[in-house]
């Protein structure tokens, strides 16, 4: 298993990318810590583990609160240490209307979000990583940050985001650490009607326009099929575990060829 002995702490464990990798993780043998703000959520996803013979522990705080992430950080790397941080916290993106008629807050939401959650988290678990001298921080965005219309404020919080990996990267490198992300958009499990509306109030799409969508981003990547989940948390397993060796300070372009890398 990739992942033996590891500890990881996965942020967002509760959402659907979330939960698929926290199993993932948990299926190659590391022991989960799932965080999240809704317990129901997580409880469903450590019940899952457990039936499969894993470990996994639940924590509810927000991963903007920057004592409440420290203090669990601690927790956790005094029990065993921190072997893989990953960030899948949702940051509020607001899409489908033109930059020209977007509201400030509603644009510069997902970048303040985005931007505080990555470093929060990193941070806490760098620094007891880099005790050790090992460890992986990784983190999830759409690689929006080439250009791309009608996303709001998505673009410049992805590059903030890119920005801060590969600086985190450069940083923590000598010390033993690795710094990853992974790109990766139009995920068919996540694309539902009710998700799209969340992120665009305009789109009240029905099922059969859900898949018409989802076939024309398949034709706009270069493989023309969209990334699954379960190849999205597999890859992060990849990444996070030792068979990485030195990947580090980039982002792993899993949408299909959808952007450059």
């Amino acid at each position: 298993m990739l992942l033996t002995d590891k500890t990881a702490i996965v942020y967002g464990a509760g959402g659907s990318i979330g939960g698929a990798v926290a199993r993932t993780f948990a299926r190659e043998g590391a022991r989960v810590h799932l965080v999240g703000r809704t317990a129901a959520a997580l409880d469903a996803v450590a019940e899952d583990i457990a039936a499969a013979g894993g470990l996994a522990g639940t924590a509810v705080l927000d991963a903007l609160d920057e004592a409440a992430v420290e203090a669990h950080a601690a927790s956790v790397a005094a029990d065993g240490g921190i072997d893989v941080s990953f960030n899948l916290v949702t940051r509020g993106d607001v899409q489908g209307m033109s930059l020209l008629d977007m509201p400030v807050d509603d644009f510069v939401a997902p970048v303040v979000t985005g931007i505080r959650a990555n470093f929060v988290t990193a941070r806490a678990a760098a620094r007891h990583m880099a005790e050790r001298g090992s460890g992986v921080i990784l983190t999830l965005n759409s690689g929006s940050a080439h250009g791309s219309p009608m996303m709001g404020g998505t673009g410049p919080a992805d590059a903030a985001i890119d920005t801060l990996v590969r600086n985190l990267a450069v940083e923590l490198g000598p010390r033993g650490l690795r710094a990853v992300g992974l790109w990766a958009a139009g995920v068919p499990e996540t694309l539902t009607k009710e998700k799209l509306a969340a992120v665009d109030s305009g789109m009240d799409l029905d099922e059969n326009a859900v898949q018409g969508l989802l076939a024309h981003l398949a034709g706009m990547r270069m493989t023309r099929r969209n990334p699954t989940l379960p190849e999205i948390a597999a890859t992060a397993a990849f990444l996070a575990s030792d068979h990485a060796g030195g990947i580090t300070g980039t982002f792993v372009n899993v949408t299909g060829g959808m952007f450059p890398g």
